[in-house]
């Protein structure tokens, strides 16, 4: 089978991606062609997802290499498995729960290496805090919660999934996704608490 592209199509690809755009084709009819053969329509499929997939097993890993590689996989595996997807609505759930096996698989194998999160750089008392350095602090806080915590911020507040969909893509009940988002979303208003305030001041 060949390796499905994940860019930018171009030439005649590029001009029917271009067609069905337009169209406004669903996904749900780009996967009943991919599920035909038709690898073009499943192109345009990975088009409209792989930014939000990277971004998401990105910050999972921590490492842009890995997350490019592990996008890789995560499309080619879904495209695999495209005729065991029972319900083409749940795409997206079913889409990220691949990403979410594949990133797990990867932290699990590296953790010996023993990666601990970088403290977050503080600026000088009474500095009002740039634009950057806040999202830096932000992205600093997420890496410090445990993986389980992080993983539900990220489902819920940065992918907007509902909590159906993250029981779905995590295989754990909605209330055990609840309990781990609101005690990560706490354990971020602690951190976050002093930068935040000398910013309102």
């Amino acid at each position: 089978m060949d390796r499905v592209r994940l860019f930018p199509p171009q030439g005649r690809l590029y001009e029917r991606s271009q067609e069905l755009i337009f169209r406004e084709v669903e996904d749900r009819d780009l996967i009943a062609k991919a599920r035909r053969g038709d690898v073009e329509a499943y192109n345009l499929l990975v088009s409209r997802w792989e930014k939000r997939v990277f971004n998401y097993l990105l910050r999972l890993v921590s490492n842009r290499e890995d997350a490019l590689d592990l996008s890789q996989d995560v499309f080619l595996k879904a495209y695999q498995n495209l005729p065991k997807l029972d319900d083409v609505e749940r795409f997206p759930a079913w889409l990220f729960r691949i990403g979410h096996n594949e990133a797990f698989s990867l932290l699990r194998r590296r953790r010996p290496e023993g990666d601990l999160a970088q403290e977050p750089r503080t600026s000088q008392p009474g500095a009002r805090l740039l634009p950057i350095e806040l999202s830096l602090a932000v992205e600093s806080a997420l890496r410090r919660l445990g993986e389980d915590q992080r993983e539900a911020v990220l489902l819920k507040v940065y992918q907007g999934f509902k909590f159906d969909e993250m029981a779905e893509i995590l295989g754990c009940p909605v209330s055990t996704d609840k309990s781990r988002l609101y005690t990560a979303l706490d354990l971020l208003k602690t951190t976050l608490a002093p930068m935040v305030s000398r910013e309102e001041s």
